[in-house]
């Protein structure tokens, strides 16, 4: 077997150029994925039908304080002690992939993601599918580029097509697909990555219509035209979906902060009881979300069911739905964090689509029943609030756009969408420059990022560019024994260290040039004499664009590298870093030329 795999690779390399090998392995990429987000989806209705059929309506039903415990314990023990390594946060694993430069995902993630979310939602977690499914598609591409020896650039494309395909085959929105590539994962844009990413959505969009049918995933049907009398409300809603966007990413890193302090069963039952009750209390949490979703697009007076359930049922008044749904928007977000802080797996895609309608929904209904203003179609600015609400919390204008038109067929409504995304995306931009996926790396630096140069330099670690073989010297050695040092050097800069190691200063050749060769001066001089302070010291874990700022500004072409404790680790040099950037230049952005 191993010898007719190495003789296939022998084959292919005479015989097929890898560009168009590459599109052979995005088709499969795009076939896998929409198998995958179908198998995910079956799954998950598989057990939501079976743990609520028997649910009570309207009354108050108790399984809801039951049901998404044990999802959340059931998914979290299947990742300790099965799975056996952190798979929450897919989109953001797949960043990390792409900062390091390795486009590696570990193989176990193209089916553990879609195990532990599948229990995870379908027992009633308050989170989305879309997350885990982007990881999965993610390490398909990654190992099957692996499988097939690959070389880097294009492991990294297939990573995009992976996540591509993933978006395009649970959503049935190829154009979404490709667009969450290039805004949320950071892809750039070239001719040679934007064929692939094509090939693999439209592939696992058609396979996806052959498994479930051609219609929309949302049931959506446009009864009142949009005018441009609308366009003022239409903007007020935009903005308010990107402070709307705001709450849901600081609230949301405040409450992860949180849980990441805790134990993993404190964690749980944290987790567990703060997501049992929000859904009791409101039922709407209960899973993705996607029934609300329906009841609002469908239109008429169906939305007053949501509050089936619930203690607000036995309240009858036209602005108890309001309250009930602003109460709703509000816990969402620490349903969703307590639902994967708890032990579960899922993302916020889902989420952010829920609150989006919910928050549209009660906008214009709102304003209509105030009666201050021209009417506003109910589901258009639902729809309208979807857009709005991932484009903020995403920062992806276009992925929100294209995608809820694709979702339910509602081009009409293009133009209100679109002003939507860009206010909401503008107005969060004012107070958050990070999306929801990126705001982790961020914090540490290792966020890659559309500025050529800056992607660069988030490839570039300090501790693999340092130069370790650097002549070190002690304060109290004479000027004779530092002759000696140089003798046997090529470098003109040597760091002066104490006995721990701690970093004291620097001996400049050029600083002792005349004295050097004056033999009778050699025991008069001590290190400690002529040597200087360094202009600057890059700690070890600071990224590469901090480090190249200190160069920029001391106009140093050596500067010394210490760790927290200021022990001495290395030099770092312009010229290395400079050597290093063009080939991470050339092997990463360049076109293919086979």
């Amino acid at each position: 077997m191993a010898d007719r795999y190495n003789r296939f690779f022998l084959w292919r390399d005479r015989h097929i150029k890898e560009r168009h090998f590459l599109l052979f392995v995005c088709f499969l990429v795009g076939i896998l994925t929409a198998l995958a987000a179908f198998f995910l989806k079956t799954a998950i209705h598989f057990f939501q039908v079976f743990l609520t059929e028997n649910f009570s309506r309207p009354n108050l039903n108790f399984s809801y304080l039951l049901y998404p415990i044990i999802g959340i314990l059931i998914a979290g023990l299947y990742v300790k002690y099965v799975v056996k390594d952190d798979i929450s946060h897919g989109v953001t694993k797949i960043l990390f992939a792409i900062s390091q430069r390795k486009s590696r995902i570990k193989p176990h993630n193209m089916y553990t993601s879609l195990v532990a979310s599948s229990i995870t939602i379908g027992f009633g977690g308050s989170v989305g599918a879309e997350a885990p499914i982007v990881l999965t598609g993610s390490a398909i591409g990654s190992n099957l580029g692996r499988f097939f020896k690959l070389e880097q650039r294009s492991l990294m494309i297939l990573v995009g097509c992976g996540a591509a395909g993933a978006i395009a085959g649970i959503f049935k929105a190829p154009i979404a697909g490709i667009l969450f590539v290039i805004e949320v994962l950071l892809l750039d844009l070239t001719m040679s990555s934007i064929l692939p990413l094509l090939v693999t959505a439209v592939t696992a969009t058609t396979a996806s219509y052959l498994l479930t049918g051609m219609d929309a995933m949302f049931a959506f049907t446009l009864i009142e035209p949009f005018t441009l009398n609308r366009i003022p409300y239409v903007i007020l809603l935009g903005i308010l979906c990107g402070f709307l966007s705001l709450y849901i990413i600081r609230v949301m890193s405040r409450l992860e902060g949180i849980f990441q302090g805790l134990t993993s069963w404190k964690r749980f039952l944290l987790g567990g009881t703060m997501l049992s009750l929000l859904i009791f209390f409101f039922p709407p949490l209960y899973g993705e979300g996607y029934n609300t979703i329906n009841v609002l697009l469908a239109g008429g007076d169906s939305f007053g069911s949501l509050t089936n359930e619930s203690f607000f049922h036995q309240l009858e008044s036209r602005w108890t739905i309001v309250v009930f749904l602003i109460l709703v928007i509000l816990f969402k977000v620490f349903a969703t964090t307590a639902t994967n802080g708890g032990g579960g797996t899922g993302g916020v895609f889902a989420p952010t689509l829920f609150l989006g309608c919910i928050v549209g929904f009660v906008y214009s209904y709102t304003l209509n029943q105030l009666g201050y203003t021209v009417y506003l179609p109910q589901e258009n600015f639902a729809l309208m609030g979807m857009a709005g609400v991932m484009a903020g919390v995403m920062h992806a204008p276009l992925t929100g756009t294209f995608l809820i038109a694709e979702l339910t067929g509602g081009y009409d409504l293009f133009l209100p969408l679109m002003i939507v995304s860009l206010l909401s995306y503008g107005t969060i931009m004012v107070f958050e420059k990070h999306s929801i996926y990126a705001i982790r790396l961020a914090k540490k630096g290792e966020l890659i990022t559309h500025h050529k140069d800056r992607a660069v330099l988030t490839f570039l670690k300090i501790k693999d560019l340092l130069e370790k073989d650097i002549p070190t010297v002690t304060p109290e050695m004479t000027l004779g024994d530092m002759v000696k040092v140089i003798s046997t050097s090529n470098r003109n800069v040597f760091p002066v260290v104490n006995k721990e190691g701690i970093l004291l200063g620097l001996v400049m050749m050029n600083d002792i040039r005349n004295i050097m060769f004056r033999p009778e001066l050699y025991d008069r001089f001590t290190v400690e004499k002529f040597m200087v302070g360094a202009p600057a010291v890059i700690e070890l874990h600071s990224s590469m664009e901090e480090a190249m700022a200190k160069f920029e500004n001391t106009k140093a072409w050596n500067l010394p590298v210490v760790d927290q404790k200021g022990v001495y680790q290395g030099l770092l040099s312009q010229s290395s870093v400079f050597n290093s950037y063009r080939e991470v230049l050339v092997e990463n952005y360049s076109e293919a030329d086979e």
